[in-house]
């Protein structure tokens, strides 16, 4: 089971769409409408699959030990394919070269607040809009695509697509690196979460929420 640790932090700081960039061998400034952001389908599962793990590898680098990072991905960091079949995962594709791509995030109105397919404990209950907050999942971005206002828009349409089904609040389990993209959207802190690896190593995230 997950270790909680409550440690409130009052620090805080928000569509669906379809737009497309240049290649992951370019990592330079561009706008939005290079990109092309669209609901993932199954056929991208291995693109979706090898994004992924370059966005935790080459990213997660900054927060968490190659111990942590190879127990967690595949289990706490991964790709959880019922948000596929859900309609509720982005993928977003560069303009220039659709063949890969950059990012990927969605929400659920599911129960699973985080994981992958095959992380423990999952609970697929559907949510309660007038009591329970939309969960915020799996955002992801490429190593040669960050800081480019995707992750951002990623969040929008989340955040657009669940108030659009009666959703007022949204929580998350945030990696390390995520936090400060979250706490400019608004999101607040609310408790540490130590989830435990197979390894005996332990993945730390944060549980943060937000109300729309």
């Amino acid at each position: 089971m997950p270790i909680v640790s409550k440690r409130a932090s009052r620090r805080a700081d928000s569509p669906r769409s379809e737009r497309l960039p240049p290649s992951y061998n370019i990592a330079m400034q561009v706008g939005l409408d290079h990109f092309r952001f669209r609901l993932a389908t199954h056929a991208d599962i291995p693109r979706l699959t090898a994004l992924i793990d370059a966005s935790v590898r080459g990213l997660g680098r900054q927060a968490y030990s190659p111990a942590q990072i190879e127990g967690a991905l595949g289990t706490w960091l991964g790709l959880d394919t019922q948000l596929i079949a859900d309609g509720t995962y982005f993928a977003v594709e560069p303009v220039a070269d659709p063949a890969v791509l950059a990012a990927c995030g969605g929400w659920s109105r599911r129960k699973t607040p985080y994981g992958s397919d095959h992380r423990p404990g999952r609970d697929d209950a559907l949510l309660d809009p007038r009591s329970d907050a939309a969960k915020i999942r799996a955002f992801f971005v490429h190593p040669n695509w960050v800081r480019q206002g995707i992750g951002s828009r990623i969040l929008a349409l989340c955040e657009e697509a669940a108030h659009a089904e009666g959703f007022t609040r949204f929580e998350m389990g945030a990696t390390l690196t995520g936090i400060p993209l979250y706490r400019h959207h608004g999101y607040i802190e609310q408790e540490r979460v130590e989830l435990p690896l197979a390894n005996g190593e332990s993945l730390p995230i944060v549980r943060m929420t937000k109300s729309a």
